[in-house]
């Protein structure tokens, strides 16, 4: 199952344009509002550093690709149409909205930091905007969904809590369809303050901080502060991280990204996604005006905050806010190959706390049946079936049956 990435935010802040330049998927770019009217899926990759230089192989990756040393690996990108105001309500493209929102693992909510789209978000003059509050208001909408859900099934939950169930099983079986599982709201309970708390005496307000705990917790969300080349956007950087000092957040230019992107499709510069530089191949075939963009991107966005942040953002999501480790199992640990000679031929994501029981299990559920240890093929140990797998960690699995898989 690959990583799903929800992208969030108002109508206008590049949330498109983002999710065009990071797949290389051409969803219509417009301004007018919901131009995204359902939501788009296409594959974009989590990079990471390969392991193939460090075992001097040259490796023929299957489920992922390998370039000049890169590992790309393919997770899903959604980009969702635009909230607005009381889309918890219904309003907009609300319903439709939240419930992908809730099939993704993490979300990316895209800012205009420029300030260039007014409250309901339509296009305006650039600073007039308040990005802090274009974010709280998606914020707040998320938070009143997850609300309504409770307060929605308040009978039902005290129902089953009289019957017998535990509190945090009756609230988990109300989200499970949001990928939210007991840990999520035993911590939320936890951090809310109110672990101990009779479900029946939750007031409104103790509730509303639990959901918006739990939502923070469920989905892990990173801001990007997109169109940080536009005059004025530092400034509005600034404020974001400053008033968001406990989420993390990325200073982007999509477009930039995207013309570079584009740019190299056409064979015109040499660019690697996330990349800190790029070489022009052919200089002659570029307009003055192609020349005039890729010197600002040069000078503007690289100079300054080195990358175009697009790729960073994804990479960002996918190995800190969902704290994922790259495993590369093998069935031949003398040639780290898989049954068909294939060097290095997967690469799984899994999560930090991970082990090698859970690895079997990822890889096929029968695989645990008579699994003994794993061997750790950079260190030549044997690792037992509970070890917590690190990141790049290269293993071959070593069952009863006497075969590696």
């Amino acid at each position: 199952m690959p990583i799903k990435i929800g992208i969030i935010g108002k109508t206008n802040t590049g949330k498109t344009t983002f999710f065009n330049s990071a797949t290389l998927s051409s969803a219509e770019i417009s301004t007018y509002p919901f131009t995204t009217k359902k939501p788009e899926s296409a594959v974009a990759h989590a990079i990471t550093l390969c392991v193939h230089p460090e075992f001097n192989v040259r490796d023929n990756p299957k489920n992922s690709k390998c370039v000049e040393g890169w590992r790309y690996i393919p997770i899903e990108l959604i980009d969702l149409p635009g909230l607005i105001k009381d889309a918890w309500r219904g309003k907009g493209l609300g319903n439709q909205f939240l419930s992908v929102a809730a099939q993704s693992d993490a979300l990316l909510h895209v800012v205009d930091v420029s300030g260039g789209i007014d409250s309901s978000g339509k296009i305006t003059e650039v600073g007039s905007g308040d990005p802090i509050s274009d974010f709280a208001d998606i914020e707040e909408e998320l938070i009143m969904w997850y609300l309504k859900i409770l307060e929605g099934n308040r009978e039902k939950v005290s129902k089953v809590i009289r019957a017998g169930t535990d509190k945090i099983t009756a609230i988990t079986d109300l989200y499970r369809g949001m990928g939210v599982n007991v840990y999520h709201v035993k911590d939320a309970l936890r951090t809310a303050g109110i672990e101990d708390k009779d479900f029946d005496n939750m007031d409104f307000k103790e509730s509303k901080k639990f959901v918006a705990t739990l939502r923070k917790i469920a989905k892990p969300t990173l801001i990007v502060a997109n169109k940080i080349d536009i005059d004025g956007g530092d400034k509005n950087f600034a404020r974001l991280r400053e008033r968001y000092n406990d989420t993390i957040v990325v200073p982007a230019s999509a477009d930039s990204e995207l013309s570079l992107r584009r740019a190299e499709q056409k064979g015109l510069i040499k660019y690697s996604p996330g990349s800190e530089q790029f070489d022009i191949v052919k200089s002659d075939e570029l307009s003055q005006k192609q020349k005039n963009a890729l010197d600002f991107i040069k000078k503007e966005i690289m100079g300054e905050y080195m990358r175009t942040g697009v790729q960073f953002a994804i990479n960002v999501t996918v190995f800190k806010l969902l704290k994922m480790n790259a495993i590369y199992p093998v069935a031949d640990e003398e040639r780290l190959s898989d049954k068909k000679g294939n060097i290095l031929p997967d690469l799984m994501l899994l999560k930090a706390g991970a082990t090698v029981s859970d690895l079997a299990k990822e890889i096929h559920s029968d695989l645990t049946k008579g699994l003994l240890y794993a061997k750790d093929i950079r260190y030549n140990l044997r690792l037992p079936t509970t070890y917590e797998l690190r990141d790049r960690d290269v293993v071959s699995l070593v069952s009863a049956s006497k075969k590696s898989h």
